[in-house]
């Protein structure tokens, strides 16, 4: 059974940083990708990053690019999204997602909600003073 679990989210100042984990297990065959999206009270899910199944294609959203940064390992089966500079419009609940055969990704693209096939249970990020 295909699962993701997310992890590392917490409180956090202005300014700070947090490192978000999506673990994956159950998974059958390696080459997935991996989403990032976020969703905050009264607004729409948002794609945050994405990286491809062999890690050589990386794109982020405007909000976050320079401040953010996806990888994987693969010996953990394992996606991180490191945050930095957090700012209080950042806070949500951020949510993985998993998208098999996504090999390579156009610059600045990542794929719709829809083609992610797994989603993990989300973890709230609250960037706040």
């Amino acid at each position: 059974q295909l699962q993701l679990v997310e992890s590392g989210g917490g409180l956090v100042q202005p300014g700070g940083s947090l490192r978000l984990s999506c673990a994956a297990s159950g998974f059958t065959r390696d080459d997935y990708a991996i989403g990032w999206f976020r969703q905050a009270p009264g607004k729409e899910r948002e794609g945050v990053s994405c990286i491809s199944s062999t890690g050589g294609s990386k794109n982020y959203a405007d909000s976050v690019k320079g401040r953010f940064t996806i990888s994987r390992d693969n010996a953990k089966n394992t996606v991180y999204l490191q945050m930095n500079n957090l700012k209080p419009e950042d806070t949500a609940v951020y949510y993985c997602a998993a998208e098999f055969g996504a090999t390579y990704y156009g610059e600045g693209y990542c794929s719709q909600p829809y083609e992610y096939v797994s989603w993990g249970q989300g973890t709230q990020v609250t960037v706040s003073s």
